[in-house]
């Protein structure tokens, strides 16, 4: 997960488009990094033992029959 915001800081900080001797590189924009971001923590938190829910048992307060 690091290497992704390492990503992240770099596309911000840098150029959008370079050109150089007739060859043109494009970064990818900021808001596609931050979208797989998103989808990578979501796919993350699914994988995990609740699969990102808790179930629990409520029983409220007083005698029991």
């Amino acid at each position: 997960m690091a290497e992704l915001d390492e990503t992240l800081e770099s596309v911000a900080k840098g150029p959008k488009s370079v050109s150089t001797d007739g060859t043109r590189v494009e970064a990818q924009g900021v808001d596609d990094v931050i979208k797989a971001d998103q989808h990578l923590a979501a796919k993350q938190g699914v994988s995990g033992k609740f699969r990102g829910l808790r179930y629990s048992k409520l029983t409220p307060p007083g005698p029991t029959a």
